[in-house]
């Protein structure tokens, strides 16, 4: 028989679980609206991201450019650099956990042929999942995934672009989401470092050879192409920022959607022990009445 007691159990879960949809439809909304303004970051970056290239085409076209530091790939790959962008909280559903599985593929290809990885961390999660199985990061930044900044895309390009100029890596990789759609986002790998020549192929307009550059088109070049490099990963960021909302909206959904599944199943199972309670108590009334009837 049910008691008050389990009635009163099951009014609590009811609105436990009422409070936490109330939580789970906000953090929807929120991810919802993050995801505009997400998008509307993306497409402000893609004028600089193209213009930069169209003018490394322009010098590429009247300069020798296969010579930079950048561009040049080592003749024996030893040391591999894997950036890896994850968010720094969860409730994003499953994408953490796509964007380090592949990071992770990327990882065993490069062992297996016998080089050494280096591990760089953007976000919190894929840092203590790498830690959590006894790879370190060899350096890490947090707080940033969320809303990235261009001053963040030259932070983490200067980990990289440097010690690889200087010989210390021979190979960059870059792990993030590419964002398709608000329903699909992709993780993917791309090869940052050598920058591929081809890249900056088929310029239509070779710049003019009597214009005369300050400094010359050799130093321009020199400081246009790692700004090209960390507008390739400020487009990493931003691809990753834009999927971690649209994974966690999705999520909260879900969640909200479950919540009210939960509450009408709760509630019948209320509905049914009051049911039964009311009934036992009629019959109790009945039963004592009869018994001073007949008494």
């Amino acid at each position: 028989m049910a008691g008050s007691g389990q009635i009163r159990q099951l009014r609590r879960r009811i609105k436990s679980v009422k409070s936490t949809q109330k939580i789970t439809r906000a953090m929807e909304m929120i991810a919802a609206s993050r995801i505009v303004k997400a998008q509307r970051r993306m497409n402000a970056m893609l004028p600089y991201a193209e213009q930069i290239t169209e003018v490394i085409k322009g010098l590429a076209s009247s300069n020798d450019v296969s010579d930079h530091p950048l561009l040049a790939p080592h003749e024996q790959i030893r040391r591999v650099a894997v950036i890896v962008i994850t968010s720094d909280r969860g409730l994003a559903g499953a994408y953490n956990t796509n964007v380090v599985k592949r990071a992770e593929r990327v990882i065993r290809d490069e062992e297996e042929q016998g080089r050494e990885v280096a591990l760089f961390c953007v976000g919190n999660k894929g840092r203590e999942y790498f830690s959590f199985r006894g790879r370190e990061a060899a350096m890490a930044w947090e707080g940033i995934s969320d809303t990235p900044a261009f001053t963040d895309a030259q932070s983490v390009g200067n980990a990289f672009t440097e010690p690889y100029a200087a010989g210390e890596l021979d190979k960059v990789w870059l792990v993030y989401t590419d964002f398709r759609s608000a329903l699909t986002q992709v993780p993917s790998a791309m090869t940052l470092l050598p920058v591929d020549p081809d890249e900056f192929a088929g310029g239509s307009d070779a710049v003019d050879p009597e214009f005369v550059f300050e400094p010359d088109p050799g130093s321009i070049l020199s400081l246009l192409i790692p700004s090209y490099v960390e507008a390739k990963v400020f487009a990493g960021l931003l691809e990753s920022a834009a999927s971690e909302h649209a994974s966690r909206q999705r999520a909260m959904k879900s969640a909200t959607d479950n919540a009210d599944e939960v509450i009408e199943k709760l509630s019948r199972v209320m509905n049914a022990a009051r049911q039964e309670q009311i009934t036992t108590e009629i019959s109790e009334i009945v039963g004592g009445a009869e018994a001073l009837s007949n008494g």
